[in-house]
Order: C-alpha cells, then sequence, then structure tokens
C-alpha cells in the first residue's frame, strides 16, 4: 500500500516545454483580412451620413438617394461578411 511519489519534471524536460513557440490563432493574413474589413464598415457608417435641413421647417430628400439607402447598407453587409471570412479563414503555418 505504499504510494509512489511523483517527482517534479527534470530541468532539461521544463526547457522543452518553455521552448515551444507560440501559435496564435490568428496569423497576420488574417488581421489583415479583419482591417479591410472594419474599413468596409466604417466608410458605410460614413455614407450614412449627412442629408440633414438646416431648417426644421424644410424637408431634405437627400436622405432618399442612392449612397444613403443602397451603397451603405451594401458596404457594411460586405464588411461583416469580410469579419466572418476573416474569423474562420485558418492562418498559414
Amino acid at each position: 500500500m505504499a504510494r509512489e511519489l511523483k517527482t517534479a519534471p527534470s530541468v532539461a524536460s521544463r526547457k522543452k516545454i518553455e521552448e515551444k513557440p507560440v501559435e496564435f490563432a490568428f496569423g497576420k493574413e488574417n488581421f489583415m483580412i479583419t482591417y479591410i474589413g472594419l474599413a468596409l464598415i466604417v466608410v458605410g457608417f460614413v455614407c450614412m451620413l449627412g442629408g440633414g435641413s438646416d431648417d426644421p421647417k424644410v424637408f431634405n430628400y437627400a436622405i432618399f438617394d442612392f449612397q444613403r439607402l443602397t451603397l451603405s447598407p451594401i458596404l457594411i453587409m460586405a464588411g461583416y461578411i469580410v469579419e466572418i471570412f476573416a474569423i474562420m479563414k485558418k492562418p498559414k503555418s
């Protein structure tokens, strides 16, 4: 009924453990794709700005132009799709 004592790992085995290179979940290419997606999202939101009127009694039809109703949502959705792709892409070893 004698228990065996576990010994601490030797110095040589500890060095082997410490010398393993750190692998990140994202590679350099993933970060570049992420920044491109963020830029698309920011540009989409910037395209939505403006179109207001200085006089509250006057309606400005500029809020219904192509840039605000069509282009901006397309850019924002494209940015989110690029972000999903950047997260899912496996980094090169």
